[in-house]
């Protein structure tokens, strides 16, 4: 999606979506966004949304590489990146490999701020794809469901648009995608180069969220050792020069959908000083 700014032109910013999601779920963001004068670039990433679920090998660098190439493909030489989930690791990577690309980098609730690897017990890709094969409606809701401290009926929406496409006659190769991805997220991690960022950063984390990649392979003891955003927000604010960290107090994984007003105002105060 392709978001004209309204009134007098301030820039682009390009929204990298999370895993569980795809572009659909910045709306109401690109709406405000707009509204303030930039152009929204909103890219379904290559194995989510209505771009292809390709088989190929999922990598980071790959998926930067592509937003690099849309973006020059528009003439956008500089551009605010702004991440969630698992697009916050993609615009990290982005602004790693792209510095003078990256005017500036919001990183909302990112996954990835401490290295799975270490703590979850690996699951080959076949046995990843087999888990996805077998996802339901009840089952996307239950995990999305440990995004937020509260649900509402509203949330239900997400949970309709990641199950669009179980009914799809290209489920198999959507679940063979996701199994990619998830062995991308587990093996690529991007916790030791937060310290290499050289662009003003914007961290935005919600204090309830405790979203870990593979929880539900570990213990009780292990879930409440790791996914403790407020702790892995401060570690990361240590290792990052230009950086500034907003923290949402009962809020989950999802600012920009749980706490919208809250979520544009931060926005602004970044992206305006």
């Amino acid at each position: 999606m392709d978001v004209a700014a309204q009134g007098k032109a301030k820039g682009s910013v390009i929204l990298f979506h999370g895993k569980n999601f795809n572009g659909y779920y910045w709306k109401n963001v690109a709406a405000f966004l707009s509204g303030k004068g930039y152009r929204v670039i909103i890219p379904d990433q290559v194995g989510w949304g209505k771009s292809d679920p390709a088989d190929l090998h999922y990598s980071f660098p790959m998926l930067a590489a592509n937003n690099k190439a849309l973006l020059d493909s528009l003439q956008i030489s500089k551009v605010i990146v702004i991440g969630h989930s698992m697009g916050g690791m993609l615009a990290t990577r982005f602004a790693l490999m792209y510095p003078g690309v990256v005017e500036k980098l919001v990183l909302e609730n990112p996954i990835g701020l401490e290295d799975y690897r270490t703590f979850v017990p690996y699951i080959n890709i076949d046995s990843q794809y087999k888990t996805e094969l077998s996802a339901s409606f009840a089952s996307y809701k239950k995990y999305m469901q440990s995004y937020f401290p509260e649900w509402r009926p509203e949330y239900d929406e997400l949970v309709s648009q990641q199950a669009a496409a179980l009914g799809s006659p290209a489920f198999k190769q959507v679940a063979w995608a996701n199994a990619l991805t998830y062995d991308m997220i587990f093996g690529q991690p991007i916790c030791y180069e937060f310290k290499n960022l050289q662009v003003p950063t914007l961290l935005i984390i919600g204090q309830e969220d405790r979203t870990i990649v593979g929880k539900d392979k570990l213990s009780e003891v292990a879930k409440s050792a790791h996914g403790q955003y407020p702790s892995l927000g401060r570690a990361v604010k240590a290792q990052i020069k230009n950086f500034k960290l907003v923290e949402f107090p009962g809020v989950g994984h999802i600012p920009h959908i749980q706490q919208l007003e809250p979520f544009t105002s931060t926005l602004s105060d970044f992206m305006d000083n």
